[in-house]
Parts: C-alpha cells; sequence; structure tokens
C-alpha cells in the first residue's frame, strides 16, 4: 500500500469490469501464437500500472521485463548486477556508491545506454515536478552524477543502509524519454529500455504484450511472446485459465485449490511481504478514536481469517512486518479478545445502544469499509472484519467500488487495502506511517499521526547501524500497539496455477505488487520449454 503500490506497488486496479472481446478471449496474446504455443505464455493477473515508464514509478521494484536497473534481485532477493558490470564499491563512510557499468548494451532502438541515461533517470525523479509518489524512497541521493560514458557515482546525504536495494530501479532513455513532458509524454505508454523484452502493445483494461528483444545483453528470450492478460476479477481469472485461454494466472486460495492435482498444470506459492489491512482514518470521528483502533485491534479474529479465508495460505498480520522477519518486534502480536475489546470500548464511554450499537456523545460506533470490486480476498477479509466489529457493538457497513470511487473517500471512509514489500522495514513504514505524508495519493491512506513513529522512521532510515535501525523499528510496532491506525489482518502467500510446458520457473519472496513483476513469471526471460 506505500505510495502506488496499493495499487500493486505502482500498480492500479481498473475501474471497469475487465473482459476480451471475441478475438483476444481465444487469443489473448494476439497474432499466431496463443496459450500453449512453445514459444510463447499468456497469463492472468489482477492490476495493471499507471503508467509505463520508470520515470513515474513502473518497476521500480525491478522485474519490469522491458527495461533493466544498474541491480537486480535473484530468486534469493540476493542483489546482482545487470546495467552494472559489478555490485557497487562503497566508501568507508558509505555516503558515495560507484557503479561500473555493463558495455556493450544497447536501448531495443539500438541507441547505445550509457551513464548519461543513469543520471537522467535519478534526477529526473527526484524531481518536484515529476509525478512520482515514490520520489521520497531516493530521499537519501544528494546528487548523482557520470564519469565518462561507464561510471555512475550517487553522493549520499546520509548513510542509507539499503541504498543499492533502491538501485534495481529501470533506467530509462534520455534520449527518448528527456525530449518530451515526462508526466504525460507517449513514452509513459510506449517505452523504450535495454530488458529482455520489447513492448508490442498496451490495450488498457486488457492486456500488457511483449516480444522478447533478440539483441537483449542477456541473451535472447526462448519466449518469444508474453502477455499479460489483465483480469481483475478472480473467479474470471479462473474460468479463463481452466478454459485454455490462458497459461498460467494468479488465483486466491480458494480457486487455486481447485486445481490440485490437474494433470499439466503445477502450482507455485511464494511467501510474501503482502498484507491485507483496514484503513482507520484519522478524521473520521469514530476510526480515529484510540480506544475503537485498540478494541477493533483485539476484536479481529486473524487466526480465523488464515484458516478461513486463506486456507492457510498465509499467517496473522500484526503490522506491515511478517512474523518470522528479523525485523519483526517479538512481543507486539495481539490475540483475539473479544471481552477484552468491549472492556476498552467500555472504559472509553463508547456504551452500547438500544440496537446494540455502541454510542459516545452522540455519535454512533458506526462507519464504512470500501473493498475493490471483483477482489475476493479484500471482499472476504472485510466481510469478516465487518462481523467481528459488530460482536464488540461497532457497526461497519462494507461497499465495493473501484479506487476512482473509493480515492476521494479515503480521508473519512475505512479501505481494506493492501501492502507490503520485501527486504528493508524502510521501503514499507516510511510512506505508510509517515504523518508527512498523509493525504498524499496512497500514501499514509489513514492520515495516521504519531510523533513518536515519525522521529523512530526517520532514526530508522537515517542509520546504518543495525542495532540502531532495529530498535527505532520496535518502537514503530510498539507504537502501533498502542495506537494502531490501521488493523493489520493477514499476510497472505500467492498462488499461481501454471501450465507445465516450461522449465526454469521458481518464485522470489514477493511484494504486495502480485502477478505483475513477480509469480513465477518474474524471470520468464530464463524460461526454457519442455522436451
Amino acid at each position: 500500500m506505500t505510495g502506488r503500490s496499493i495499487r500493486a506497488a505502482a500498480a492500479t486496479a481498473m475501474a471497469a469490469a475487465l473482459t476480451f472481446g471475441a478475438a483476444a478471449c481465444s487469443n489473448p496474446g494476439g497474432g499466431a501464437a496463443g496459450p500453449g504455443a512453445k514459444d510463447s505464455a499468456v497469463v492472468g493477473i489482477a492490476y495493471e500500472p499507471d503508467s509505463l515508464s520508470p520515470l513515474l514509478g513502473y518497476g521500480k521494484d525491478g522485474n519490469s521485463k522491458i527495461f533493466d536497473g544498474l541491480l537486480a534481485f535473484d530468486k534469493d532477493m540476493s542483489l546482482r548486477p545487470a546495467l552494472a558490470a559489478e555490485l557497487p564499491e562503497v566508501s568507508a563512510d558509505r555516503l558515495t556508491y560507484t557503479y561500473k557499468l555493463r558495455k556493450g548494451v544497447k536501448f531495443s532502438d539500438g541507441t547505445p545506454f550509457s551513464a548519461k541515461d543513469v543520471v537522467f533517470t535519478y534526477r529526473t525523479v527526484l524531481d518536484e515536478k515529476t509525478n512520482n509518489a515514490s520520489r521520497t524512497e531516493l530521499d537519501a541521493v544528494k546528487d548523482v552524477r557520470a564519469e565518462g560514458d561507464d561510471t555512475v557515482v550517487f553522493t549520499l546525504k546520509y548513510p542509507y543502509a539499503p541504498f543499492a536495494q533502491r538501485t534495481v530501479l529501470p533506467i530509462a532513455p534520455e534520449h527518448i524519454a528527456g525530449r518530451q513532458d515526462v508526466n504525460t509524454g507517449p513514452f509513459t505508454t510506449k517505452p523504450i529500455g535495454t530488458g529482455p523484452y520489447i513492448l508490442t502493445g498496451w490495450s488498457k483494461g486488457e492486456k500488457i504484450s511483449f516480444k522478447a528483444n533478440p539483441d537483449y545483453w542477456g541473451g535472447a528470450p526462448a519466449v518469444k511472446k508474453f502477455t499479460m492478460a489483465i483480469i481483475k476479477d478472480d473467479d474470471v481469472r479462473a474460468t479463463r485459465l481452466r478454459a485454455g485461454d490462458l497459461d498460467g494466472a494468479i488465483l486466491p486460495p480458494n480457486l487455486a485449490k481447485g486445481f490440485e492435482g490437474e494433470q499439466g498444470r503445477k502450482t507455485y506459492r511464494a511467501t510474501t511481504y503482502d498484507y491485507r489491512t483496514v484503513t482507520l482514518p484519522t478524521h473520521n470521528k469514530v476510526a480515529g478514536d484510540t480506544a475503537v483502533r485498540r478494541a477493533l485491534d483485539i476484536a479481529v479474529d486473524r487466526q480465523a481469517m488464515v484458516d478461513s479465508i486463506l486456507d492457510g495460505a498465509g499467517k496473522p498480520a500484526y503490522g506491515p512486518v511478517p512474523t518470522g522477519s528479523e525485523w519483526f518486534t517479538e512481543g507486539t502480536e495481539r490475540r483475539h479478545d473479544l471481552a477484552g475489546a468491549k472492556k476498552i470500548l467500555d472504559e472509553a464511554g463508547w456504551k452500547p445502544g438500544k440496537d446494540g450499537v455502541r454510542v459516545k456523545n452522540g455519535v454512533r460506533a458506526a462507519f464504512p469499509l470500501w473493498y475493490l470490486t471483483g477482489d475476493k480476498l479484500r471482499q472476504d477479509h472485510a466481510l469478516a472484519y465487518a462481523s467481528d466489529a459488530k460482536k464488540a457493538g461497532i457497526d461497519i457497513t462494507t461497499k465495493a467500488g473501484t479506487w476512482e470511487v473509493i480515492e476521494p473517500r479515503m480521508e473519512h471512509d475505512a479501505v481494506l487495502a493492501g501492502g507490503g514489500a520485501p527486504g528493508d522495514p524502510d521501503f514499507d513504514q516510511y510512506l505508510l506511517l509517515n504523518s508527512a505524508l498523509a493525504g498524499d495519493g496512497f500514501n499514509n491512506m489513514a492520515g495516521y499521526d504519531n510523533p513518536a513513529v515519525d522521529k523512530a522512521l526517520d532514526t530508522g532510515r537515517r542509520s546504518d547501524e543495525k542495532a540502531t535501525r532495529k530498535a527505532a523499528y520496535d518502537t514503530v510496532q510498539r507504537e502501533l500497539v498502542k495506537n494502531p491506525g490501521y488493523t493489520f489482518l493477514t499476510h497472505i502467500d500467492h498462488l499461481y496455477v501454471v501450465n507445465d510446458t516450461w522449465d526454469g520457473l521458481t518464485t522470489q519472496v514477493e511484494p504486495h505488487d502480485h502477478g505483475l513483476a513477480s509469480g513465477p513469471w518474474w524471470n520468464v526471460e530464463d524460461w526454457t520449454p519442455k522436451k
């Protein structure tokens, strides 16, 4: 949910119900090769990006297909060189990162890649005129400069521990993107990159189509055509997979279960940082009340959600950091305690009314909760949350809508949101909880305002001492127990069902941005047809 990641980490669900025309339905990939072809793949995903420009946030966490970053993540989420020839040289004070660039790389239009493209990309992202909601992720950058054509030097304002992980940011070509409006120019929908695939078409609300880059520096992919079919509705995605329109798809656990044991298909389960949470807007008289927030935090039965909604494919969430992570703060787990929730509300003056709904100073303990139309997981989480809340005397009305409907209401209405980014805790928590970012699009959707959290977030971001950072993020997680501006519900494993046609499929630890940059097709350029 950080920044635009609520739209799938820089991705957003579209407004309309997504269906294909007759030709696309039989062959979403278009052209002669469709699902099942040896050299093509058509996969079903739930979200599409706002833009295909990395200058506006596309692919900022890697795996963008059209582009490469200086570095990339391997299957174990370790950094490896991409456009950089090797991992960066870091100065003793950790304020200077020097990257030597790979030689002989070209953009797909044949223009040579060089250091000036790297400098252009980072300076453009940092420009306040650029509509990039994740700009603060590069706050540590003081300057970026080229030294010749094959060396780039970053100078930081402070030692930012995860900086190298930020340099998976895709690099845009200055000779194209630098000659047009960065926010509205044609590059936003028809980009050129150095990546393993070349965009062949983007029909918004339908599909994104790619062809293999024959001159890719890493070798031409064996999968020559790759199509992401954008199918917002979970049930429709499953139906299309069963009908043979798709070679693979991301599915919620209950639908993925229907494909178990089918010959010719394999299910891949990826562990994730992906959470579902309820935003509790500070500006709502009920949801912004600390007692109501604390009561909801223990009235909710997280384990029941894992068992019944996720069929065990996940675990309870108590914050953005999953249990089991080295950054999780032991002791911040919240047990299901309905009696304790009622006691908190009673002591705070929220007394049951004649209809069972609590009232305080003439205000009923009631508010709406929005979830995304067609998203079965969010719907099921929202209904379960409202049911648990009702038992405590809080009346939550669930409503379905598109982001176009939901976004204007976020300041006052609760939202069943999603988010999560693997790796460093700064990646998720800063955009999610920093009070300065309240009201900044999908950043800090709840308008959470806690000075102790703001201070800890800055400490965690500006130190490269592990112990100092761990103490800072412990403070954040403990403060979320005292005043939870969000009710975190579950961390969700991602399930993908794919035709067993290729070798080389693996999964990474995934962010909320599921299906678009993740999934077993995160490395589709490395797949080979089975013999």
